[in-house]
Parts: C-alpha cells; structure tokens; sequence
C-alpha cells in the first residue's frame, strides 16, 4: 500500500499521510504550523537574499552591539564555528562591521552597519507580513490569544511571556520563537545552535 498520500491539510500534495487521531494531536498540528510559519519567513527573506539564521544574528547585532563573537555566539545559541560564518557572510555584505573591543583589545566587538539597518528594517517588514499570513484565519484578538497559549506551551512554568507581559523573550522562548520562524526572535536566543542549512531548509541564499 501506498503509504504517501496527498495530505489535506498541508501545504505540499506529497507530505506523508498522518492518522486522523494523530493529525488531531497537539504535538503534530504544532509541528505542522511550524514548518508552513518556517516556509513561508524563509520566502520572504530570501526576496531580499536573507536567510533565517543570518536574518536571526542580525537581529541579535542590533539588538545587543557592541557585542563579541563569544558573547553573540552564547546568546543567540549558534555554535561558535558557525557564528563565525554568519558574521563573516554579513561583514562581506556591509551589514555589520567589526572592530577592537574597547574593553578587550583581544576580542572583536560587531556592530550592525548603516546598511544593515535598513536590511533589517526591510526584512522585519517581509517577516511582519509572512507571520500574518500565518495567522490571516485568526480575529487579532485570537492572534493575541494564541501568541499567549503557545507561549505558555514553550516556556512551562515562565512568568515572562511574550503574550502576556510584553517583556524580553527567555532563552527558552526564544528558541521557540526561532523555530516558528519569528522574526526578529534572535534578541535572546534563538534556538539551539543549528546550521542554517538545518534550521532553515536547503537551498535559500545567504545574507545580501
């Protein structure tokens, strides 16, 4: 028996075929939002030559700067190896800039450029617009509402919720929001230190 069909709730015609009982669980429809909220954010971005996880470190920059490679690379929870490659595609194409660390004239400090700003500024917009697509079947208020419960639902037992406070994203959820393809969620980390390729999906361009 075929065991690939044409999945109804999907996106892709070719997505394997789930159960009815498991295509009602949590666990799968939440993987299911995720994975379209990750296509969707990785198209958007790739219009203007951006991956997620250098979209992501580009947040961090401006968010965080001055900030070491170390400090960036613990914070955003990218392995070092790989920061290294994010910040040199990002330096290449004039969106940050690196210079001695006033207070370690061992280390280098990043910075997001002038252009980087408007890079950002545009890909945020891009990543605003891909988000609501996600969520143009919900009312605002059920937006709010689901922002709110997801957000209980990745970080269990954290006072600090996104939906409901408005404060600073934990590591935790930020990782979360990461993998939902957030953008602009790389202020406090994001998520666990994957490749790009891994996080995002082959085949996209890098920054710029």
């Amino acid at each position: 028996m075929n065991s690939r069909y044409g999945d109804p709730m999907s996106d892709h015609p070719t997505a394997p075929y789930a159960p009815s009982r498991i295509r009602a669980l949590p666990s799968w429809l939440l993987g299911r939002a995720a994975a379209r909220g990750h296509r969707l954010v990785a198209e958007a971005l790739a219009t203007e030559g951006m991956r997620m996880m250098h979209h992501a470190v580009l947040s961090a920059v401006a968010e965080l700067g001055p900030v070491s490679q170390a400090e960036l690379s613990r914070t955003v929870g990218i392995d070092p190896k790989d920061i290294v490659a994010i910040v040199n595609d990002l330096q290449q194409d004039g969106l940050v800039t690196r210079s001695p660390d006033p207070r370690d004239r061992r280390k280098n400090a990043i910075e997001i450029s002038a252009e980087g700003t408007r890079r950002l500024r545009r890909t945020e917009r891009l990543g605003d617009r891909a988000n609501a697509e996600l969520t143009a079947a919900l009312t605002p208020d059920e937006r709010a509402q689901l922002i709110t419960l997801l957000t209980r639902i990745v970080t269990p037992g954290e006072n600090a919720a996104v939906g409901e406070s408005g404060g600073e994203a934990g590591p935790g959820e930020a990782a979360a929001l990461r993998e939902a393809g957030a953008p602009g969620a790389a202020g406090a980390p994001a998520g666990a230190g994957k490749p790009d390729g891994q996080a995002c999906g082959a085949g996209q361009g890098r920054a710029g």
